[in-house]
């Protein structure tokens, strides 16, 4: 083989070799149009080498958390959400989380893709150039996930595009249609969710620290493209449309904590792939993210038992599982950049302040926050964006001391008050972007299907009026 193609490597000698036979005459592959030896050789090449850089390690990894990811919605937000409703509202509220899973795949599929990783400009990427996924296949994209097949990638991106909007239902449940709930969702995704992703993650987006942004923010697994557009829109969403009937002088209990607690213990294990998925391999970076997010979740849900304990003189069940999600929503974009210890400072902090979010705040301007969306994730996810400014670490990612350039110059992105400036800009674009949009698409629902169920049917109970069922045959 050496003599007959001059010295070559093996691996372009049996690509000659494959060349050769393909042109044999009797071969069917010699009736394909005519190209030169050398194009069909470096398409070989290519595909060889597309194929050799997928890491089975790391793809089954992103699939799993892709899983992982989906399990948050359902069974885990359908649970959570649904043991805190009432009962006649069950089925509506689990609907809501649900039915966003047909949904919001089904725009991803369209256009939602391309809009957030697809070639564009600072804010939003080519709504057609992947249109029906076309070019995303099993040839990894080496701007995103370069050892995962591109496919894996769309797929895991796709589940957080799911379960943001579902987490905006929690602020709306009891009171709004079902039409109104889908219109709205569907431009909400397409309008904020999609645009935002490009904005943080995509190539040349906005604030990509990593691939060409102009202001460099650090946000891992979505404290601003999940966390904080859902908070902010979800207090929209309260104060456009009201406070439900009774509210707050009738009682309003969860009518089944036990299957909160169960959506709440699922909540947990899949935001490890939430987090430790956004790694987008099965490395060391992995691995610490997944230590992060288990141990800031565990400080926050102490801390917050701990607050309730001292100012109520009981800890309640709700509350150490409230403190939990907090903790998860908290760390979420930091969990690929700060040390254990800073984890747990977050997490710590998380219990605390959300807590005093979801009483405080919540009671002294009386809006009716079903779920307390906002005092979980908004505000939860704005105080680990901004204390991530600070506990970045270089020592758990040194991409951030090495990676992006301004100017054509390295610039690190460890804590410091640079960074916490740079994370304040996204926070705040976050609430104005996420929070005016959310406004004017609630004011065109309003204008063309109406928001809000009348005072009869929210009387009955959405189970029955938008579905024509009950959770429960008394």
């Amino acid at each position: 083989m050496r003599t007959l193609f001059g010295g070559r490597s093996p691996l372009r000698s049996l690509l000659l070799c494959t060349l050769f036979l393909s042109l044999w005459p009797g071969v069917g592959l010699a009736r394909v149009p005519a190209q030169t030896v050398e194009d069909r050789l470096a398409q070989l090449e290519a595909r060889v080498n597309a194929t050799s850089s997928i890491n089975s390690g790391d793809n089954a990894w992103l699939l799993v958390s892709s899983a992982l990811v989906l399990m948050m919605t359902a069974p885990g937000l359908v649970l959570f959400y649904g043991g805190l409703v009432r009962q006649k509202n069950v089925l509506a509220t689990m609907m809501h989380s649900l039915v966003l899973m047909g949904l919001v795949s089904l725009l991803w599929v369209v256009f939602g893709y391309s809009v957030a990783f697809g070639d564009g400009n600072a804010f939003f990427g080519n709504p057609i150039q992947h249109f029906l996924l076309r070019g995303v296949g099993g040839t990894p994209n080496a701007d995103y996930a370069p050892t995962v097949p591109a496919q894996t990638f769309m797929l895991f991106q796709m589940m957080f595009a799911i379960i943001t909007p579902a987490l905006i239902s929690g602020a709306i449940a009891e009171r709004m249609k079902f039409s109104a709930y889908l219109v709205f969702t569907a431009l909400w995704v397409s309008l904020v969710y999609f645009p935002l992703a490009h904005m943080v993650w995509g190539k040349d987006g906005f604030f990509n620290w990593a691939l060409g942004g102009t202001v460099p923010v650090l946000d891992f697994a979505g404290g601003t493209v999940v966390h904080i557009s859902s908070g902010i829109s979800a207090l929209v969403c309260a104060l456009v449309l009201g406070r439900r009937l009774g509210y707050p002088r009738e009682p309003m209990p969860p009518h089944n904590v036990v299957l909160s607690l169960i959506g709440t213990g699922l909540l947990w294990v899949g935001w490890f792939g939430f987090n430790a998925g956004s790694a987008v391999n099965a490395g060391k970076l992995a691995t610490s993210a997944f230590a992060a997010t288990h141990f800031s979740a565990s400080a926050a849900a102490l801390s917050w038992a701990l607050c309730e304990w001292l100012q109520k003189g009981k800890p309640s069940v709700l509350g150490a599982a409230s403190g939990m999600v907090a903790g998860l929503a908290t760390i979420t974009p930091a969990s690929g950049f700060v040390s254990i210890p800073g984890a747990l400072l977050i997490g710590l902090s998380a219990g605390a302040v959300c807590y005093s979010a979801v009483t405080r705040l919540k009671s002294r301007f009386g809006y009716d926050d079903s779920l307390d969306v906002f005092g979980v994730h908004g505000v939860g996810s704005m105080l680990g964006m901004l204390m991530l400014g600070f506990l970045a670490n270089v020592t758990v990612n040194d991409q951030i001391g090495t990676t992006c350039k301004i100017n054509g110059q390295i610039v690190s992105l460890a804590g410091g008050s640079a960074q916490f400036l740079n994370q304040l800009m996204g926070v705040a674009f976050t609430l104005a972007f996420a929070g005016g949009a959310t406004y004017v698409l609630l004011k065109i629902v309003n204008a063309t299907v109406g928001l809000r169920v009348s005072e009869e049917q929210e009387t009955l109970g959405l189970d029955l009026s938008q579905h024509g069922e009950s959770a429960y045959n008394d």
